[in-house]
């Protein structure tokens, strides 16, 4: 059963389409990560889903069921853009947002304290938001948008603000939600949380879905011929290798990411590598998700 179903949705403000024929379909329990440049209509796409707006046309299911606004009861939604009362403390705001989720005393309680806990906050709790860094803010849109257990997810750059340890948290929670059943929707500019964490993935650019599937099958149909090479010794392996058909994807010190075009022959660009530098890693690999995410974007500008 698909969580969210989107056919043929489209949204319009004014003169302009932000949404045109959109069709997603989200599996339960998949981590699904909706990616685009700035101005591609994720936002707006999320938006509808939340119900926030509505589509000019097209038709939205939820949970197997036409869109209710009591669906909202049974999703949690984490805005881009924080929505908390910045007057209020951290528990107070817990409380009063999770009673308007429909939790009861008991159960908002337990599930505040565990939230708390879970994040290392709890001295934090009398604090008023306007008291909170960024980054905390950020952890109590998270427990905000998560206090109720719904069994939907949808998340608007989740780790915006957030330092490494933190956003490590925020992944875990993330993995242990798809483990117990929950379906996520994930909103991010950043690759290397899609790659850890998506199952299916949906790349829009100009209103419009250009990219769509599971994770390792849209990387396969990429048709990529990716190597990888770490190596010690001089530095200059980039030049030595510049007259063999290659493109270099990335280039850091001792590494280099580089995509094989046609008539390249792996054999000799490994002696070329070899006559000049000690290879301490050699490896065919999948191409980089932001290398496709590149590639799409291009092809439909």
């Amino acid at each position: 059963m698909s969580v969210v179903s989107l056919r043929s949705v489209s949204k319009t403000y004014g003169t302009y389409k932000a949404v045109n024929d959109v069709s997603i379909e989200v599996p339960a329990g998949c981590i699904f990560g909706l990616l685009g440049p700035n101005g591609a209509g994720k936002t707006s796409t999320i938006r509808m889903i939340t119900g926030i707006t509505l589509p000019d046309s097209g038709e939205i299911s939820l949970f197997g069921e036409p869109q209710r606004p009591d669906h909202q009861n049974m999703t949690g939604y984490m805005p881009e853009e924080r929505g908390l009362y910045r007057k209020l403390t951290v528990r107070n705001q817990l409380e009063y947002l999770g009673a308007l989720k429909g939790l009861d005393k008991v159960s908002l309680k337990k599930n505040i304290d565990y939230w708390l806990d879970r994040f290392e906050i709890q001295n934090w709790a009398k604090k008023k938001t306007n008291e909170l860094s960024k980054g905390m803010q950020q952890k109590l849109q998270f427990i905000v948008t998560v206090l109720h257990d719904p069994q939907l997810l949808v998340l608007d750059e989740p780790l915006s603000g957030l330092d490494p340890i933190n956003s490590e948290i925020i992944n875990d929670i993330i993995l242990e939600e798809r483990n117990k059943g929950r379906s996520i929707m994930l909103s991010t500019h950043r690759m290397e949380q899609v790659e850890q964490l998506c199952d299916e993935i949906a790349l829009m650019n100009l209103g419009k879905v250009v990219l769509s599937g599971k994770l390792r099958e849209v990387k396969e149909r990429s048709g990529k011929k990716m190597v990888r090479i770490v190596y010690s010794g001089s530095d200059n392996l980039m030049n030595r290798l510049e007259h063999y058909p290659i493109r270099i994807a990335e280039s850091h010190p001792n590494e280099l990411l580089f995509e094989m075009k046609a008539g390249a022959d792996p054999k000799q660009i490994l002696r070329t590598a070899l006559d000049s530098v000690d290879i301490i890693k050699w490896e065919l690999v999948e191409p980089p998700l932001k290398e496709i995410f590149l590639d799409a974007v291009a092809a439909t500008n």
